[in-house]
């Protein structure tokens, strides 16, 4: 292998960029490579730019992708004791389904960044056990340009508008500055105690400051109590008001949106509204009367010396700039100990999910010794957040502690030169503790908002996703004939990916009912999903009753439709519940009418609790065919005008399957009916066969069904 040309002088800092979504590793190293020669982009810029599949990219697709972001790409094979003489940083192959990028090596040891796991430090000798061979090196090419492509979200973008926010934060506000205003008063009791009472003997006096200063400290208790109070409410407040908002902004995502990522990942970034809601109300309100105590007490000490307070100024800079330095490696450590905490959330959520194949399968065991390593690496994340806190707290104790000696042993000099008097002394050094104290909180509140971006960033992986096309909705679903028509329509799920569907083209007609079969893989759910309007084609139309589905809308649409997806879920709540799906105004008799119609209501009506009957949110005290039945029968509570079933029936047995049919196809609905069984196809009076992505048949008569189902 040539070795590479290695010029200039410095090399700018990699960054360390996670992916988001499952299957984004080639992208987020793609950003990294591409942020380090100049091109600073976020992978919700680059994601706008290359959509993707949950399959991910190939090494010519990112050859492609760096085409387009001017970077000259050169893939080539490399062995193990090459990997120095490569051009750094580069992207490395790896465990044959998935992409880092080469950072470093030096003395035997690697540094990868992962974009699953963050910064690793792998011995050469494991770094062998995943790298593939396969590298990509990326160079600036003649036509790049370094420049910044990062989205930038504001607070109320993040989190929508809040009313009452600024009344309640002044309200805290007013009330810690009240608090303030009697910390700043506490010295001079101290001072003219000493100065005054003590040294004239003067009772009175000792006992009228006593006096005066304990009702102070009674009205700073209740003043605290008050403040106290009004945070609570404040954070309620806030809480309520902004997990309602991205809540609602998070169901109007789309389908695909929530298909390629982790559930414990988007539970993480949900979570993080908590976080940063906590930090406005406490540490942001008090990093501003920090703010202003630190100028206060600062102007205190400058009045009693000037020497002591340059000191004291002196020590607060040197703890400041070692906090900065050691700011990214916090906020490094800090991301992954989220992302490891968010895998190790997903691997709970899907042990409870599946826990009936993992006893079937007997891999618990092997579950329990993967949760263990990701406590284990989450644990480690967090461990090294504490070590460098607990660094800070060492810093902080070193530096103001020998602050503290300087000053007073300065101070005691100026007593003793009788500059001071011994009540100054007493003033000054409790001044300079509150200023100490609130400066070095201020730094620390400082770096804790600063950090707050990161939480910002993750959540805006939420707010800032574009929700469901929901269309201009401008016509009455019910003045529609529920007829449709799909004119040349194709479908890719992402840009590097060939046709899914290949310029298909049908009409269904009121009342009519159809089956869509064909060979697994040929598009059948894809089709249903876009007559749905879950995908959206890439090209042609869906019209619905001769309007286009855009003009008509989303919400309007789906109140027109029933479904039941083969992936279809019950909640935890009653049977009445689920068929009604949560409806606060349900029709207890249609809902009976409804499980008829699904020929379920004899074995509900036979259970203890019938239709009041608690099920779980996966519905495991239920058998495959009632649960199927159930959801039929969900979809009929909603009255609906077409009906659209993808494998419905496939776990009910062929007569209760026979009876299922014969019931539907007394309502007067237009039926979509994706399946494999001959007894469902049998149910429809038209069949149209799909084959690579394409009507390659449309037989409205079918003597044989058997012959109807290519591949049977």
């Amino acid at each position: 292998m040539a070795n590479a040309l290695r010029m200039g002088f410095g090399a700018p800092r990699l960054p360390m960029i996670l992916q988001t979504e499952a299957a984004e590793c080639g992208l987020a190293c793609l950003a990294m490579v591409a942020s380090h020669h100049g091109h600073r982009s976020d992978l919700p810029s680059l994601r706008q730019r290359f959509s993707l599949s949950l399959k991910g990219v190939t090494l010519a697709d990112l050859v492609a992708m760096a085409g387009q972001l001017q970077l000259n790409a050169r893939p080539l094979r490399a062995e193990l004791a090459h990997l120095s003489q490569l051009q750094l940083p580069c992207i490395l192959h790896w465990d044959l389904n998935h992409f880092v990028v080469l950072a470093k090596v030096q003395r035997g040891v690697a540094v990868i960044h992962d974009p699953a796991h963050g910064v690793r430090r792998l011995p050469l000798a494991e770094v062998s056990r995943h790298f593939t061979g396969v590298v990509l090196e990326l160079m600036p090419g003649t036509g790049f340009e370094p420049r910044t492509e990062r989205q930038h979200v504001s607070l109320r973008q993040l989190l929508g508008p809040v009313r009452g926010l600024k009344r309640s934060l002044a309200q805290v506000f007013a009330l810690a500055l009240a608090l303030e205003v009697f910390m700043l008063l506490a010295p001079f009791f101290l001072q003219w105690v000493v100065d005054g009472a003590l040294l004239s003997a003067d009772r009175d006096l000792l006992l009228t400051l006593v006096i005066g200063f304990g009702l102070l400290v009674v009205i700073q208790v209740a003043t605290g109590a008050l403040r106290s109070w009004a945070v609570l409410y404040l954070s309620s407040t806030l809480n309520l008001q902004w997990l309602g908002n991205v809540f609602a902004h998070l169901m109007r995502l789309p389908v695909e949106w929530f298909e390629k990522r982790h559930a414990g990942d988007v539970m993480s970034r949900f979570g993080a509204v908590q976080k940063i809601q906590q930090t406005l109300t406490t540490s942001f309100i008090e990093a501003m009367l920090d703010g202003l105590l630190v100028v206060a007490t600062l102007v205190m000490m400058w009045v009693y010396s000037a020497t002591l307070t340059a000191i004291a100024i002196g020590a607060v800079a040197l703890y400041a700039l070692l906090r900065w330095a050691f700011f990214t490696p916090l906020r490094d450590a800090t991301e992954e100990a989220i992302v490891h905490d968010a895998k190790r959330s997903t691997h709970f959520l899907e042990s409870l999910r599946g826990v009936q194949a993992i006893k079937l399968f007997n891999r618990q065991d092997e579950r329990r010794a993967r949760f263990m390593n990701l406590v284990v690496d989450a644990m480690n994340a967090d461990i090294a957040i504490k070590k460098l806190e607990l660094a800070f707290a060492v810093l902080n104790k070193l530096v103001f502690g020998v602050e503290r000696i300087a000053v007073i042993g300065i101070g005691a000099l100026l007593v003793m030169e009788q500059q001071f008097t011994v009540g100054m002394l007493f003033a000054f050094l409790a001044f300079k503790e509150q200023f100490a104290q609130r400066v070095s909180g201020l730094i620390d509140k400082a770096i804790e908002l600063k950090m707050l971006r990161l939480q910002g960033e993750r959540l805006a992986d939420i707010v800032l996703a574009a929700p469901e096309a929901q269309g201009e909705g401008l016509h009455a679903a019910r003045d529609l004939a529920p007829r449709i028509e799909l004119r040349d329509v194709s479908f890719r799920y992402a840009d590097t990916e060939p046709d899914v569907l290949k310029g298909c083209s049908l009409h269904i007609e009121p009342g009519e009912a159809v089956a869509i079969v064909g060979p697994s893989g040929c598009g059948k759910t894809t089709l249903l999903k876009l007559m749905l309007g879950i995908h959206a084609p890439a090209a042609g139309e869906i019209r619905i009753g001769g309007l286009p589905l855009s003009q008509l809308g989303l919400g309007r649409w789906r109140a027109m439709i029933g479904t039941v997806m083969q992936d279809d879920q019950l909640f935890a709540g009653s049977i009445a519940d689920n068929i009604s799906f949560f409806d606060v105004d349900a029709d207890a008799a249609w809902v009976e009418q409804c499980a008829r119609l699904a020929c379920v209501n004899d074995e509900i009506d036979a259970l203890p609790m019938g239709y009041h009957t608690l099920i779980g949110d996966m519905g495991a005290s239920l058998s495959g065919g009632q649960r199927q039945r159930i959801l039929l029968a969900r979809a009929l509570y909603k009255r609906p005008r077409i009906l659209f079933l993808d494998e419905a029936t496939s776990a009910l047995d062929v007569e209760r399957e026979r009876q299922v049919n014969q019931a539907i196809r007394g309502l007067d609905i237009t039926r979509v009916i994706v399946a494999h069984r001959p007894e469902t196809i049998a149910a429809a009076a038209r069949v149209i066969v799909l084959q690579q992505g394409r009507v390659a048949q449309d037989l409205r008569s079918v003597p044989n069904t058997q012959q109807s189902e290519p591949g049977n």
